[in-house]
Protein backbone atom coordinates (compact mmCIF):
# COMPACT_ATOMS: atom_id res chain seq x y z
CA UNK A 1 0.00 0.00 0.00
CA UNK A 2 2.86 2.37 0.78
CA UNK A 3 4.26 1.87 -2.73
CA UNK A 4 0.98 3.06 -4.26
CA UNK A 5 0.91 6.11 -2.04
CA UNK A 6 4.51 7.04 -2.87
CA UNK A 7 3.87 6.55 -6.60
CA UNK A 8 0.82 8.80 -6.36
CA UNK A 9 2.59 11.50 -4.34
CA UNK A 10 5.80 11.63 -6.42
CA UNK A 11 4.00 11.34 -9.77
CA UNK A 12 1.51 13.96 -8.63
CA UNK A 13 4.25 16.35 -7.56
CA UNK A 14 5.97 16.02 -10.92
CA UNK A 15 2.67 16.81 -12.65
CA UNK A 16 1.96 19.75 -10.32
CA UNK A 17 5.39 21.21 -11.10
CA UNK A 18 4.69 20.89 -14.82
CA UNK A 19 1.28 22.51 -14.48
CA UNK A 20 2.71 25.38 -12.43
CA UNK A 21 5.41 25.94 -15.03
CA UNK A 22 2.76 26.22 -17.74
CA UNK A 23 0.44 28.44 -15.68
CA UNK A 24 2.96 30.79 -14.09
CA UNK A 25 5.63 31.13 -16.76
CA UNK A 26 5.60 31.83 -20.50
CA UNK A 27 6.70 28.23 -21.16
CA UNK A 28 4.55 26.27 -23.58
CA UNK A 29 3.68 22.59 -23.05
CA UNK A 30 6.38 21.70 -25.59
CA UNK A 31 8.97 23.63 -23.58
CA UNK A 32 7.93 21.85 -20.38
CA UNK A 33 8.08 18.46 -22.14
CA UNK A 34 11.63 19.06 -23.30
CA UNK A 35 12.64 20.54 -19.95
CA UNK A 36 11.34 17.52 -18.03
CA UNK A 37 13.02 14.97 -20.32
CA UNK A 38 16.33 16.83 -20.14
CA UNK A 39 16.10 17.26 -16.36
CA UNK A 40 15.32 13.57 -15.96
CA UNK A 41 18.40 12.75 -18.02
CA UNK A 42 20.64 15.14 -16.11
CA UNK A 43 19.42 13.93 -12.72
CA UNK A 44 19.92 10.34 -13.87
CA UNK A 45 23.44 11.06 -15.05
CA UNK A 46 24.23 12.59 -11.66
CA UNK A 47 22.79 9.56 -9.88
CA UNK A 48 19.95 11.55 -8.30
CA UNK A 49 16.94 10.15 -10.17
CA UNK A 50 17.39 6.44 -9.42
CA UNK A 51 16.72 6.87 -5.67
CA UNK A 52 13.46 8.61 -6.61
CA UNK A 53 12.57 5.68 -8.87
CA UNK A 54 13.45 3.21 -6.11
CA UNK A 55 11.21 5.10 -3.69
CA UNK A 56 8.19 5.65 -5.94
CA UNK A 57 8.41 3.18 -8.84
CA UNK A 58 5.99 4.12 -11.60
CA UNK A 59 5.36 7.48 -9.96
CA UNK A 60 8.79 8.55 -11.17
CA UNK A 61 9.10 6.38 -14.29
CA UNK A 62 5.83 7.17 -16.05
CA UNK A 63 6.06 11.00 -16.20
CA UNK A 64 8.38 12.68 -18.68
CA UNK A 65 11.51 12.82 -16.47
CA UNK A 66 11.31 9.02 -16.38
CA UNK A 67 11.86 8.94 -20.14
CA UNK A 68 15.01 11.04 -19.80
CA UNK A 69 16.13 8.74 -16.98
CA UNK A 70 15.53 5.66 -19.14
CA UNK A 71 17.55 7.15 -22.01
CA UNK A 72 20.55 7.95 -19.81
CA UNK A 73 20.38 4.79 -17.68
CA UNK A 74 20.18 2.62 -20.81
CA UNK A 75 23.12 4.43 -22.38
CA UNK A 76 25.27 4.09 -19.26
CA UNK A 77 24.40 0.39 -18.94
CA UNK A 78 25.25 -0.28 -22.58
CA UNK A 79 28.52 1.65 -22.35
CA UNK A 80 29.50 -0.53 -19.40
CA UNK A 81 28.68 -3.66 -21.45
CA UNK A 82 30.15 -2.94 -24.86
CA UNK A 83 32.11 0.27 -24.50
CA UNK A 84 32.05 3.25 -26.86
CA UNK A 85 29.38 1.86 -29.21
CA UNK A 86 26.97 1.76 -26.27
CA UNK A 87 26.61 5.52 -26.69
CA UNK A 88 24.65 4.87 -29.87
CA UNK A 89 22.68 1.76 -28.94
CA UNK A 90 21.91 2.13 -25.22
CA UNK A 91 19.15 4.72 -25.38
CA UNK A 92 17.45 2.94 -28.27
CA UNK A 93 17.48 -0.44 -26.53
CA UNK A 94 16.21 1.02 -23.26
CA UNK A 95 13.26 2.90 -24.76
CA UNK A 96 12.34 0.90 -27.88
CA UNK A 97 9.33 -0.81 -26.32
CA UNK A 98 7.78 2.43 -25.08
CA UNK A 99 8.37 4.25 -28.34
CA UNK A 100 6.92 1.34 -30.34
CA UNK A 101 3.82 1.26 -28.13
CA UNK A 102 3.33 5.02 -28.52
CA UNK A 103 3.57 4.80 -32.31
CA UNK A 104 1.28 1.75 -32.50
CA UNK A 105 -1.45 3.16 -30.26
CA UNK A 106 -1.19 6.58 -31.93
CA UNK A 107 -1.75 4.90 -35.30
CA UNK A 108 -4.62 2.84 -33.90
CA UNK A 109 -6.37 5.91 -32.50
CA UNK A 110 -5.81 7.81 -35.77
CA UNK A 111 -7.44 4.96 -37.72
CA UNK A 112 -10.41 4.54 -35.39
CA UNK A 113 -11.34 8.17 -34.75
CA UNK A 114 -11.96 11.02 -37.18
CA UNK A 115 -10.24 14.31 -36.34
CA UNK A 116 -12.30 17.46 -36.08
CA UNK A 117 -10.74 19.57 -38.82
Amino acid sequence: MQAYIMAFVIGGLICVIGQLLMDLTPLTPAHVLVLFVVLGGILSGLGLYQPLVDMSGAGAMVPLPGFGHALVAGTIEEINKIGFWGIFSGAVKATATGITAAVFFGLLVAIVFNPKG
